[in-house]
């Protein structure tokens, strides 16, 4: 799972933030006439800020400082939140509230931030039968596989014969034309960028005198075989889409920061899909979705066009509490 140096060798930094639990007093001379409080003294070192309670003889309870007039900080004059009866000089006490507090000290700091991966990727163009050369199948069983355009066949470390894409993709079937009145389930088995083995079940549909296309919602990296569960009357083949998937899991669209697209500044809008949100079904299935999540860009690609994308990491993602499901989605099925 991700992790980073500081984490590992500088530890965390102290969690300070939000509002400071303290009670600590400045005691300051003036006067109070409704909202508006005059400060006339006030101790050496003291000081007064936006939000800050204020107490003494005659005044609102829980009445604090919501703008300064003049002289901000020291002596000068002040808006109070609640109008108070006090008149005449009075001694004034301001203090942090037990309950809420002051803002923290900005010194201090917040402690470990969060983490943001940039994922930079030059997609090659798509090709719908660069997995599998057209074939009709005469019965169940697997289909042929063949590296075609962008592509290759691979012999993986333990020994499977895989076809390897350029980069995690979801996968198409095509039919050619012709009438199909049962449908058939395709089941495609491979891996995906980490080596987790996965498996995706997709239909060919009914249709009569025409093409179809299927796309598949998981991004595979490596394809091991594809099986059909009967006969079919026309051909069918296999390729690649322009889904592409995310090499962390991403479950919200919040966590996008930025989707760069082919050298432009403004931020890409996707196409036909856009941005599809990690399925955190668990367990996964061969019929859920992609574990990490998949972007469809707003252009085909080509092997020249880069996809620029920042992903905001949450803390179960990355840092001294990161899990691998937090980081790389649930196991895939």
């Amino acid at each position: 799972m991700p992790q980073f140096s500081d984490d590992l060798f500088l530890g965390t930094a102290q969690g300070y933030i939000g509002t400071n639990n303290t009670n600590a007093e400045a005691v300051i001379t003036g006067s109070v006439t409704g909202t508006t409080m005059t400060v006339t003294a006030m101790n050496s070192g003291d000081s007064l800020v936006l939000g800050q309670y204020v107490n003494g003889t005659g005044i609102t309870a829980n009445s604090y400082i919501t703008a300064f007039v003049s002289g901000a900080g020291g002596t000068g004059t002040y808006t109070l939140s609640a109008s108070s009866s006090a008149t005449g000089t009075i001694t004034i006490t301001a203090s942090g509230n037990s309950g809420l507090g002051d803002p923290s000290p900005m010194e201090v700091g917040v402690g470990p931030l969060g983490r943001e991966y940039v994922w930079d990727v030059v997609p090659q163009t798509l090709n719908n039968a660069n997995i599998a050369a057209a074939q009709t199948p005469a019965a169940a069983g697997n289909l042929t596989l063949a590296a075609g355009t962008n592509t290759k066949t691979y012999v993986r470390n333990d020994g499977t014969t895989v076809i390897q894409l350029d980069t995690p993709r979801a996968v198409q079937l095509t039919t050619a034309s012709g009438t199909i009145s049962t449908s058939r389930n395709l089941t495609v088995s491979g891996y995906d960028y980490y080596g987790q083995p996965m498996s995706e079940v997709i239909a060919t549909g009914t249709t009569s005198s025409a093409v179809a296309n299927v796309s598949g919602k998981k991004a595979f990296y490596q394809i091991s075989s594809i099986a059909i569960n009967g006969s079919l009357p026309v051909a069918i083949q296999f390729g690649t889409t322009d889904t592409l998937g995310l090499p962390l899991r991403v479950f919200d669209a919040g966590y996008v920061v930025r989707v760069g697209w082919n050298n432009t500044l403004a931020n890409d809008t996707g196409g036909t899909s856009v941005f599809t949100a990690a399925d955190m079904t668990t367990p996964a299935t061969s019929s859920t979705g992609d574990v990490r999540g998949t972007y469809y860009p707003s252009s085909a690609t080509n092997g020249v066009k880069r996809l620029v994308m920042v992903i905001a990491l949450p803390g179960i993602a990355a840092g001294p509490n990161a899990t691998r499901t937090g980081a790389l989605g649930v196991t895939q099925a």
